[in-house]
């Protein structure tokens, strides 16, 4: 447990990362408990330096005295054979996304999937989990995909653009669910997978700033659905805004995003972060353009 007296120095390792709003929340929240919280990005287009030197920078880090850091796209997978130790879901998931130095040794962890998860607990309490249809299986959507499972999806239907991929990652998560039901499915299949399905989850990157857009024909839509979305910039993406005026109960991308870095925080410092006051400094964070 971590006193006054402590300081963190903290890094997130990534490709373009140094707009990142993980630092910021990272260092007021540490304001709040009375703590020394100093969080740098190390973005690696910056440095020009490829994602296989994630390695070298978790020990170069290490050396310099760095608590903790941060691993984002494109290293999540590389940094596991560096590690000393990995958490069983984070194995199990196959990506780790912060890891944590203590006594030398590098342990690595996964706050991406239990983030997703705390956002469902704080914004969609209650979902009804039956059957859900999830858009994308890239990074983030296999994450959220685990996360739906690990909390209790019964059948999970994955689309993607590209097939294989869905197919790939389907395969993979029915090994680790085995008593529950994970299938891909030809993005033609949406209408009639999401007629049958309790919600839906958006994690491919349509609706982004920089790519504008719907992800499915929103007639498809019923009220009785809840729709979720991994993307945080903008907050209130088009897929959102639709739904909501559908009468969808929704999850805006801004959960998962605040969730991981609670989940992270309280991983490095061994203090209780307060989610609600994360997600007000995101929010603020937004209103200003960082």
């Amino acid at each position: 447990m971590s006193t006054v007296s402590e300081s963190y120095l903290v890094g997130l390792i990534g490709d373009g990362i140094t707009v990142s709003l993980t630092p910021p929340m990272h260092e007021r929240e540490a304001d709040h408990h009375g703590i020394r919280y100093l969080y740098r990005p190390i973005d690696l287009t910056s440095l020009g330096r490829p994602g296989e030197d994630v390695g070298e920078l978790l020990r170069q880090g290490r050396e310099l005295g760095y608590n903790a850091f941060n691993i984002t796209h494109p290293c999540k997978q590389l940094v596991m054979e560096h590690l000393d130790e990995i958490s069983d879901d984070a194995r199990r998931l196959g990506a780790v996304n912060t890891v944590l130095i203590q006594d030398g040794k590098f342990l690595g962890h996964n706050t991406d999937f239990s983030g997703f998860s705390m956002g469902m607990d704080n914004g969609l309490p209650d979902a009804e989990l039956s059957s859900v249809v999830q858009l994308g299986t890239g990074g983030a959507g296999s994450a959220v995909a685990f996360a739906l499972l690990k909390k209790g999806a019964q059948k999970l239907t994955l689309l993607d653009l590209d097939p294989a991929r869905a197919a790939e990652r389907a395969a993979a998560l029915a090994e680790l669910f085995p008593q529950q039901q994970v299938a891909a499915a030809p993005m033609e299949d949406l209408p009639a997978v999401l007629a049958a399905a309790d919600g839906i989850l958006n994690a491919t990157p349509v609706g982004m700033y920089n790519h504008p857009g719907l992800p499915l024909d929103t007639e498809l839509l019923e009220p009785r659905h809840w729709v979720a979305d991994v993307i945080y910039r903008p907050v209130e993406t088009e897929l959102i805004k639709t739904a909501a005026a559908k009468g969808c109960r929704v999850l805006d991308g801004g959960h998962m995003a605040v969730g991981q870095a609670v989940d992270a925080f309280r991983y490095i410092t061994g203090l209780e972060p307060d989610p609600a006051r994360m997600r007000g400094h995101f929010l603020e964070l937004l209103a200003q353009g960082l």
